[in-house]
């Protein structure tokens, strides 16, 4: 969107934290960790990404993050080790019907300690409290199970599949498409006492 004449709930880039994990706003002092876990192949296989990114590409890109004003780019540092594991995203925003996309990508060093269980929930709870959104929609590869656990474990809920969208290896790969609605996200919420 980037129109200068109107305010964006997106802007300023907060910092989110979180007991595990600090969403920070994606720049390039991420780069270096980022640009590691983006080289990971379960990463372009879970993401279902068939391109590769040069580092001029990725300094670009993260060079860019904070200067957009209809999307969020959170960096998924571990609190553990102060290190980059991960982005979380929230994406494609349609103010009118306040709706956005989330889109994630967690690399090795940041998989199976809840990271990205929590990073998700993060981005999550700033879409629906900060952004004022209604909807968070995703999909989701089926050959990715543990990505389906962590959203359905966060309140998404299954809407229906995309058959034949992605070919890996040879192989077509169905997406499973998932929302989370702020009615249900506040009742959650609500229920967990914060």
């Amino acid at each position: 969107m980037n129109d200068n004449s109107r305010t964006s709930p997106f802007l300023p880039k907060p910092t989110l934290k979180g007991a595990l994990t600090t969403l920070e706003p994606a720049t390039l002092d991420h780069l270096p960790d980022l640009a590691e876990a983006v080289s990971d192949p379960e990463v372009d296989r879970l993401t279902g990404t068939h391109a590769t990114f040069t580092t001029g590409q990725l300094e670009k890109w993260y060079g860019s993050r904070a200067d957009q004003d209809d999307r969020a780019d959170f960096a998924i540092v571990d609190n553990e080790t102060g290190r980059a594991v991960g982005e979380t995203v929230l994406n494609g925003w349609d103010e009118d019907n306040r709706s956005a996309s989330f889109r994630t990508f967690i690399g090795a060093k940041g998989r199976g300690r809840g990271l990205g269980t929590e990073a998700t929930a993060l981005t999550v709870d700033y879409g629906f409290r900060t952004i004022g959104l209604n909807r968070i929609g995703l999909e989701v590869y089926a050959f990715n199970p543990r990505a389906i656990h962590v959203y359905e474990k966060v309140g998404f809920v299954r809407e229906g599949v995309l058959r034949q969208a992605l070919r890996w290896e040879g192989e077509w790969v169905d997406a499973i498409v998932m929302s989370v609605l702020s009615e249900a996200w506040t009742a959650r919420v609500t229920d967990m006492g914060s």
